[in-house]
């Protein structure tokens, strides 16, 4: 079902309550992962979940605004390969078409997330 126009894809998706559904499943896959869960140790996901879902709902179209400068400082440290970031934004694709994201709404999300490639990946190769 097509949102009516001007209608962001964070009303159209069911707000703050439906991007936290969201973003608890993609956590739960992040936490699988062999790839990037090593990431997440002692890391208090309570207070990630609440800056995820400020996140993805700024991505789409909610209230919540995207600080590029924050969210570098964020991942500065973690030394995050790009291979990490690609099962990241794979992680959050699934996530987005099992809530039931249209094709074209998670394209559209995923597009923004690769535009903070440069913030996130911090790994440098020798």
């Amino acid at each position: 079902m097509a949102a009516p126009s001007g209608t962001s894809m964070f009303s159209k998706y069911g707000g703050f309550a439906a991007v936290r559904g969201l973003v608890m499943d993609f956590y739960d896959r992040v936490l699988d992962s062999e790839i990037v869960g090593h990431h997440f140790d002692n890391v208090d996901m309570r207070r990630l979940v609440d800056h995820q879902t400020r996140f993805i709902a700024g991505l789409m179209g909610g209230p919540a605004e995207l600080d590029e400068g924050r969210l570098a400082r964020a991942h500065r440290h973690l030394g995050i390969s790009g291979e990490e970031f690609e099962e990241i934004v794979d992680l959050l694709s699934q996530t987005l078409s099992a809530g039931g994201v249209a094709e074209s709404d998670c394209d559209s999300v995923i597009e923004t997330v690769e535009r903070f490639r440069h913030d996130i990946v911090t790994e440098r190769r020798p």
